[in-house]
């Protein structure tokens, strides 16, 4: 295995190729012989990098349409697993969940965070969100009630901001597919701040529609005929 105080520029580009073609580290162990200490302590330097890079060049955006949403992960172990021992020798052990605010339009990661689902965290991320944006914007988010404030805070009333709030149904195959969510029965929107246009809800509808497993030639629930047609 070859150590990173050795690695050259071609097999650096090699291991974060495949890093980020979504090989798994042990992947790129086995694929590039390069050892997994070497790997870990490569992927953390990149990574300070890319932040570095992405935080002075994404300022003054002029996105239309953003989406903002969490993502549950966790670091060595789930939250409910962490003991003293673990904590003390595995700091920040446990849940954590990445904040991430998408253009519509060009998929852009405008702005994200990790850190706890607290208010505080989403109050910094949309505070960081507002502060990369260059005109007005319409903000969609899901029904979690932190963004109010956090919203409201960041950017006041110069925002289009509405939720779109989905209804899962029980999922019958629940103890095949723990991890997966129940069929998408319909969404609501409650009004907050000025309500957006409705081709703001366009994608997360069709990303609600793929959930489920609807197709077009299959009978949408009546919530979605009903955005869907104001849409087109």
């Amino acid at each position: 295995m070859t150590p990173m105080n050795r690695l050259d520029s071609n097999t650096r580009t090699t291991v974060l190729s495949c890093l980020l073609e979504g090989c798994s580290i042990r992947a790129a162990v086995q694929m590039t012989g390069v050892s997994k200490k070497a790997v870990m302590r490569l992927l953390a330097e990149a990574g300070a990098v890319a932040a570095k890079f992405q935080d002075a060049m994404l300022r003054g955006l002029t996105c239309r349409k953003l989406q903002v949403d969490e993502l549950w992960g966790f670091l060595y172990c789930k939250a409910r697993n962490v003991t003293p021992e673990i904590a003390n020798k595995h700091e920040g052990a446990g849940d954590i969940w990445l904040w991430a605010a998408i253009d519509a339009d060009s998929k852009l990661i405008a702005s994200w965070r990790l850190g706890s689902r607290s208010a505080y965290d989403a109050n910094v991320f949309i505070a960081d969100l507002a502060s990369r944006l260059k005109n007005r914007v319409q903000v969609t988010s899901d029904g979690y009630k932190v963004y109010l404030e956090a919203v409201e805070g960041a950017f006041g009333c110069d925002v289009d901001y509405a939720m779109l709030v989905k209804v899962f149904g029980k999922d019958q195959r629940e103890d095949e597919r723990r991890y997966s969510p129940g069929v998408c029965l319909g969404c609501t929107s409650p009004d907050r701040f000025r309500r957006p246009g409705p081709g703001a809800y366009q994608h997360q509808l069709c990303r609600a529609a793929q959930l489920d497993g609807s197709h077009e030639h299959e009978t949408l629930h009546p919530t979605l005929e009903w955005l869907f047609a104001q849409v087109r």
